[in-house]
């Protein structure tokens, strides 16, 4: 497994910097082909949502974010729409909102712009090479009247194979055919006949994004033209959806120590390590802050940084950049490459503290998973240090960080297209957060807190937005005591994982103190576990290596389009007789759409339930297995009915431990969320 402290209290909500008076998405799809989609007439009136949904449901909750989005699907095209598919291994499965638009050579999709704008981001996906490691592809990107441009897209760091830890080749053979798989219901090695495995197997991974400076601001109204050009090397380019920036203009430091002083190349031709290395040493000696101005660095190992702040023009215009090294002998640590990222010193060398590192990206080369590998964008351990407005991409956590260490704020920080975690608060971190922060297309958790060894304290998560997790959760606590989780936005997880996890894992210390899960809202989550062959739930609680009992209460959030259940509670086959979990608390729940349950239950233990209001529920509202031995006596986990609860999903007859058991039930796809009135 590649797996602050802030309170909420007090805080301003978190809005959107953008008002969502955009007229809703559904009526604004041209279909594929007809006449409004292939003449060149004004542009639709844009479509902002969050997540893919309609703004005034997310109010509150997730990053505070200086672009609007918007869903290709929703735009005008001369492509084709995919989707909606909720399945692992498809591109519209992976896409934010579950839909994305297919474009042949020569088609095209327009955006109108809902505000004055001079950046993008698109999210897209084009073919991997026929033998793997990706290829690359022009896409003409014009706006208003401007001359067009041209984006050089890759997949090079996309499309993984196979079975965890995954590999770039989609001609391999099964990483691990002495583990059960579903395509066959069997452990291929243990078969006969040995099973045909269809290649490649299990593609996944499959978007990437790509930001681009305009270099003048266009006013709202302009439309935005995507086409794959005729000629192009791919096959069909996916367009998924499309950011809207106004970025501020470069910052800059006059009385700083300026990196360029001590030998930095800013055009990336020449390596700066040495140069930061120096330029650092020499900011800590006279303790001013070390500015990286615009320009692209290129630096191919981490820098190590101790009492010391380093501040970039802006994550648009000052980047550093790095390619992956091979290692001539593996490092101490296991690492058998190096390269770009700032790291604090080992905690076993006593960490490092006072780092301040604000305004700038870190561009990475990682390609493949190497689970010992140090190839983060940010690492090590930072006490009492702050992580601010950066954008961190192709490495293979964003920031990974060993405790013990105390004391780390992550705020206004982008990670996008990691191999592994988004950010892993791993052994030890206390009285540390991150907030206002946006992770999309984690290749595991995207933001996660692992207790291993030594345990977590006092931490929080808080309004962020978590965008398609490929792998996992989107937030997992594994273990910890006094922990926070709080005005989220999580969409889209795909497979083997869902939108939050509470989960006894990983050899974690217990769960103790106040957990707290409060004020976020899921949409799509609930998916289907590929091992188990069942469906999870948007929360879900998982006892493995001990049984979860600590004060646990979850309150005030929005589970919405669930794939399948939207709470779950489970325990391992292997240990469902040792493990409970016990005395979570839900209240101030809002339940629009499951595919199948409210309420999956399969473990002993118990969980109580006050104003948790459920609707267009799939199945029974309760499915409650218990420990799976069916006792005369009812199911081995109890529920609770505090008050309040409506939607008819908590009737008297499933309580308090009525055995409804259905392993698998029929998904019922349920509409989509409304507004509350």
């Amino acid at each position: 497994m590649q797996r602050s402290v802030e309170g909420t209290a007090g805080r301003r909500p978190c809005v959107p910097r953008i008002l969502a008076a955009a007229v809703t998405a559904a009526a604004l799809v041209a279909p594929p082909g007809s006449a409004a989609a292939a003449t060149a007439t004004p542009g639709p009136a844009p479509a902002v949502t969050r997540a893919a949904l309609d703004p005034a449901l997310v109010a509150g909750r997730g990053a505070t974010v200086d672009y609007v989005e918007q869903e290709a699907e929703n735009a005008r095209t001369t492509g084709t729409v995919i989707g909606p598919d909720r399945s692992a291994y498809t591109l519209a499965g992976e896409a934010s909102g579950r839909r994305a638009v297919r474009l042949l050579p020569g088609q095209y999709v327009e955006f109108t712009l809902p505000r004055a704008t001079n950046a993008l981001t698109v999210r897209y996906s084009i073919p991997d090479a026929p033998g793997g490691g990706g290829i690359t592809a022009p896409l003409r990107v014009a706006v208003g009247r401007a001359p067009a441009r041209t984006m050089t897209l890759t997949s090079q760091y996309a499309w993984l194979y196979n079975q965890y830890p995954f590999t770039n080749d989609p001609d391999a053979d099964l990483l691990h055919p002495d583990w059960w798989i579903t395509e066959c219901s069997c452990v291929p090695a243990a078969t006969t006949p040995a099973p045909v495995i269809t290649k490649p197997f299990r593609p996944h991974h499959f978007y990437d994004e790509q930001r681009l400076l305009l270099g003048r601001t266009h006013r709202a109204g302009e439309v935005v033209r995507l086409t794959a050009p005729t000629g192009t090397a791919a096959a069909w380019t996916v367009i998924d959806l499309l950011d809207a920036h106004l970025v501020a203009p470069p910052r800059v430091l006059p009385h700083a120590v300026n990196v360029l002083a001590f030998g930095a190349d800013p055009t990336g031709r020449r390596e700066s390590a040495a140069a930061f290395d120096r330029a650092v040493a020499y900011a800590r000696r006279v303790d001013r802050p070390l500015y990286l101005p615009p320009g692209t660095f290129q630096v191919n190992r981490h820098v190590i940084v101790d009492d010391v702040t380093i501040v970039g023009a802006g994550s648009w215009y000052t980047v550093v950049k790095g390619r992956e090294v091979a290692l001539d002998t593996p490092a101490p640590d296991g690492s058998r490459h190096t390269g770009v990222g700032f790291y604090g010193r080992d905690a076993a060398d006593g960490g490092s503290r006072h780092v301040h590192l604000s305004g700038f990206a870190i561009e990475g080369d990682v390609r493949e998973r190497i689970d010992t590998d140090q190839v983060n964008a940010i690492g090590g351990a930072l006490n009492h240090s702050t992580v601010d407005g950066l954008y961190l991409h192709h490495t293979k956590v964003g920031m990974w960080f060993d405790g013990p260490m105390t004391g780390l704020r992550v705020t206004d920080t982008v990670i996008a297209d990691q191999i592994a975690d988004g950010l892993n608060f791993h052994t030890g971190v206390t009285h540390s957060s991150v907030t206002d922060s946006v992770v999309r297309n984690s290749g595991d958790d995207a933001l996660a807190m692992w207790s291993e060894g030594t345990a977590n304290a006092s931490n929080t998560f808080a309004y962020n937005t978590v965008q398609s997790p490929v792998l996992a959760n989107g937030i997992a606590l594994y273990g910890g005591t006094d922990l926070t989780v709080a005005h989220n936005l999580i969409a889209d997880p795909v497979r083997e994982g869902s939108a939050i996890q509470i989960g006894s894992r990983f050899g974690a210390e217990p769960f103790a103190g106040r957990i707290r899960v409060t004020g976020n809202t899921t949409v799509r989550a609930g998916t289907y576990d590929l091992n188990w062959n069942i469906g999870l739930g948007a929360i879900w609680f998982y006892a493995l290596d001990r049984s979860i009992d600590a004060d646990i209460q979850v309150s005030g959030d929005a589970y919405l389009d669930n794939t399948y259940n939207a709470i779950m509670l489970v325990s391992d086959w292997p240990v469902k007789d040792n493990v409970r979990i016990d005395n979570v608390r839900f209240r101030d729940i809002r339940v629009d759409g499951t595919g199948t349950s409210v309420v999956s239950a399969r473990t002993a233990g118990g969980a109580s339930f006050a104003d948790v209001d459920a609707r267009n529920v799939g199945a029974v509202g309760v499915n409650n297995c218990g420990s799976f031995h069916f006792t005369p006596a009812g199911s081995e986990f109890g529920l609770t009915d505090l008050g309040g609860n409506d939607g008819g999903w908590l009737a008297p007859w499933l309580l308090p431990n009525t055995i409804t058991c259905d392993d698998r039930p029929p998904v019922v796809p349920p509409p989509p969320p409304s507004t509350p009135t």
